[in-house]
């Protein structure tokens, strides 16, 4: 039986085809939180992280600018930890790619097979998501938004042959000019859910504190991914909390690198801002708040950031007792992080 004082979280990571935006950093630095909040309780965190690191849109990347595509994820995945770094953002202690993953999802699809639960359409192996009667308790949507937001978001509800049109792909078959591995089920490589659902049953079981990642992952990733866990495992839940960073936009759309409309860290730390002073422009926002980047969010941190270095030079002042108890409290309470740098600059 786990220790009542440790805690367990997973965090789903990145694609590694482009540098870390905003929009990734208000995500992983809302997560930091957490994980810093039990440790200062005292507690033994696991925390794990993986990189999609084989997967459509970094291979049509790769081919797009002429780069390898294995050369183009490490890359990218550098860049990405580098500025985590910068920004402060502690490590998980486990960080696994997708590529690394492939003989724990072999396994976790043979289990998914043994009971049933997969089927091919051709030569792909499918997941038929249906068989989880858990299946839509993370979301809560109707079907007709599941069908559409599948579509939107690398599904294939279209696709003839599949039992029904949620089910989600767990191993794709070679296709030409790709990369593929051996498996029990033909050459291939590893659907998108899979990959998720396998590095965390494996690193943390089931019953997880905290499964975690942006609001736009809620449906398909967490549903499918967190159903596939289920019907693996044989356990419900898979994580007693499911916790979702809101969307940062920029000129009226949510930051993305389909659309490219993205204000990079890297850009940024490049022209001489301080990570520590994009970091306190990510705390202001509330973790679960959709929001829009504006150049006055980098003034009014730089100003916040300049009162605070300013005042820790000052030799007297009110003691820091009452405030870091404040502090506590108010991340206790949902992460009121903008609550908290309120109350720092009140001390």
């Amino acid at each position: 039986m786990r220790d009542r004082r440790e805690r367990q979280m997973y965090v789903c990571g990145i694609t590694p085809y482009d540098a870390t935006h905003i929009g990734h950093a208000n995500t992983y630095v809302s997560f930091d939180l957490i994980h810093r909040m039990w440790l200062d309780q005292g507690r033994e965190v696991t925390f794990v992280q993986n990189v999609t690191d084989v997967d459509d849109p970094l291979l049509d990347r790769a081919r797009a600018t002429g780069q390898d595509w294995q050369a183009l994820a490490e890359g990218e995945t550098a860049l990405f930890r580098d500025d985590m770094k910068a920004l402060h953002v502690m490590p998980p202690q486990h960080y696994v790619g997708a590529v690394e993953s492939i003989p724990l999802v072999i396994k976790h699809i043979e289990r998914l097979s043994a009971a049933g639960d997969t089927y091919l359409v051709d030569d792909d192996l499918y997941f038929e998501v249906h068989r989880d009667l858990e299946f839509g308790g993370i979301s809560h949507l109707d079907e007709s938004t599941m069908i559409e937001l599948f579509a939107e978001r690398g599904g294939d509800p279209g696709r003839t042959g599949k039992r029904h049109v949620l089910d989600c792909l767990v191993w794709q078959a070679e296709r030409p000019d790709e990369p593929a591995w051996e498996s029990p089920f033909g050459r291939g490589r590893p659907g998108w859910h899979i990959e998720c659902a396998a590095i965390a049953l494996e690193f943390l079981g089931t019953g997880i504190d905290v499964q975690g990642g942006g609001s736009d992952l809620i449906f398909p990733h967490h549903e499918m991914s967190v159903s596939e866990c289920h019907r693996s495992a044989r356990q419900v839940p898979f994580a007693h909390h499911y916790v979702h960073s809101g969307m940062v936009s920029w000129h009226g759309h949510k930051m993305s690198k389909s659309r490219g409309n993205l204000v990079l860290v890297r850009r940024l730390r490049d022209h001489g801002i301080d990570a520590a002073v994009i970091r306190l422009a990510l705390l202001a926002h509330h973790y679960r708040e959709d929001w829009e980047w504006v150049d006055g969010d980098m003034s009014e941190a730089q100003t916040r950031m300049h009162t605070w270095r300013r005042a820790l030079t000052v030799d007297d002042g009110p003691a820091s007792h009452a405030v870091i108890q404040q502090i506590r409290e108010l991340l206790a309470d949902d992460l009121q992080a903008p609550r908290a740098l309120k109350a720092v600059d009140q001390w």
